[in-house]
């Protein structure tokens, strides 16, 4: 693993990317909107952990130019999934692993479809980040990635790349079950980017400050926590929780689907909303309040776009 891509490289892809740059890895991104500023003044991370800065980055246009690498990195939104097979395509060589850094559900399945189940890895990041303007990340708290083999195998890939993950100053840990990560990070984005939304594109803090923002909030945790029992994947009650005390030190934190949301962006709607609520319906696990919420985001969204 001596080569990487990064297939959308927003906040997320940036930062890691980024880090994994400054640790010495070979790592290309590739850039449509921020192209031009990036490859004249590189990269500047502002982190609580410290910042830096990468001023001369390898970016490019088109994944053709790209080339073959060890590892591609997805990190661009669920909405542009339709260009999953023409944009990575390119990239793969016989042994090239495919990990991605998408929220919700739904991405790893699509990307075993294309590509095979033996390649793709998925990973949850637990990181408060935002990108400022074109070549301009800020980091604000959190940076775990918890990742996992959509088809374990005692290869000593997963081991490996958390390994090279933490040797660049991330937080990394490899999870024996990928759906059960899924789930532990949807308890916390299904209310959080939902209601950010529906309630005028307000941030965490003015969220938890309405009356019965909290409880609101807490009671949609729990729906998350019963499909994913439903499912197989215990969370604790005590996870609801840590969710909450987590999120006050965010501040004026604004979730990236509200973000999205006001900047005229599509949403991931389907991947953090409509999949998971797919499946509870198969479940047979009854959600009332995840039902409103994603019916609500239909309506806002599509009253905005």
């Amino acid at each position: 693993m001596k080569s990487f891509a990064i297939v959308g490289a927003g906040a997320v892809g940036s930062y890691y990317g980024a880090r994994l740059v400054e640790s010495g890895n070979e790592v290309r991104f590739l850039l449509r909107a921020d192209f031009d500023e990036v490859s004249r003044n590189g990269l500047k991370v502002e982190s609580i952990h410290g910042d830096f800065n990468l001023p001369e980055v390898d970016c490019f246009r088109s994944p053709e130019v790209v080339g073959k690498v060890d590892v591609v990195i997805v990190a661009w939104k669920a909405t542009a999934n339709d260009y999953f097979e023409a944009v990575i395509g390119p990239m793969l060589h016989e042994d090239t692993i495919i990990l991605t850094l998408q929220n919700g559900m739904g991405n790893v399945e699509r990307l075993s479809e294309l590509f095979g189940l033996e390649r793709v890895l998925g990973g949850m990041c637990f990181v408060c980040i935002n990108r400022m303007k074109a070549g301009v990340i800020h980091h604000v708290g959190g940076g775990l990635i918890v990742m996992g083999e959509v088809q374990p195998a005692s290869t000593g890939r997963l081991e490996a790349l958390v390994e090279i993950f933490e040797t660049a100053k991330i937080p990394c840990q490899g999870a024996p079950v990928l759906e059960l990560v899924q789930w532990r990070k949807l308890v916390w984005n299904i209310p959080f980017n939902g209601l950010c939304i529906t309630e005028g594109g307000i941030t965490t803090r003015d969220l938890l400050a309405q009356d019965e923002g909290e409880e609101r909030v807490r009671a949609i945790m729990a729906e998350v926590v019963s499909i994913a029992g439903a499912l197989g994947h215990e969370i604790p009650a005590e996870f609801i929780d840590d969710q909450i005390e987590v999120t006050g030190p965010m501040g004026n934190y604004r979730p990236s689907s509200m973000i999205d949301f006001m900047e005229g962006r599509e949403v991931e709607l389907e991947s953090i909303w409509g999949e998971p609520l797919r499946r509870a319906k198969a479940a047979g696990v009854e959600t009332p309040l995840i039902d409103k919420l994603y019916e609500d985001l239909l309506r806002t969204v599509s009253k905005t776009h």
